[in-house]
C-alpha cells in the first residue's frame, strides 16, 4: 500500500482495521533512535525525524533534558487483542514484563 492512499483514506475517514493493526506494529516495535537524536544534536531537522514514539520532550531552567516515549507494553497488548490472540501464552508473556507473573 503506498502512502498516498492511506492518507487519502485518513482524510476521507476510511480508515482500514490492518491499518490500524499495522501502525500499532510500528509504535510497539519502533526504533527511538531520531526521538533521542532530536535532544542529543545541535541542529536537528525535525521534518526528517520520525518523532512518531515521543510522547513529550522537557528541558528544564538547567538545561536538562528529558523525553518520553509511548508505552510500548500498552500498545503491545492492544496490539495482541487487535489481532485476536487467545488467552495465554501473550498474556503470560505481557504479565511477566510487567512483574505481575509469580514466577518473576
Amino acid at each position: 500500500m503506498n502512502e498516498g492512499s492511506l492518507k487519502k483514506r485518513i482524510r476521507e475517514g476510511n480508515i482500514r482495521r490492518a491499518d490500524v493493526v499495522r501502525r500499532m506494529a510500528e509504535l510497539a516495535f519502533g526504533k527511538a533512535n531520531d526521538c533521542v537524536r532530536l535532544v542529543l544534536e545541535d541542529e536537528p531537522t525535525v521534518e526528517k525525524l520520525d518523532l512518531s514514539l515521543l510522547s513529550e520532550v522537557k528541558r528544564n531552567d538547567k538545561g536538562t533534558v528529558e523525553i518520553k516515549l509511548i508505552d510500548r507494553l500498552r500498545a503491545l497488548e492492544q496490539l495482541s487483542q487487535a489481532t485476536g490472540q487467545e488467552e495465554g501464552d501473550m498474556e503470560s508473556f505481557l504479565r511477566a514484563l510487567q512483574g505481575a507473573d509469580d514466577g518473576v
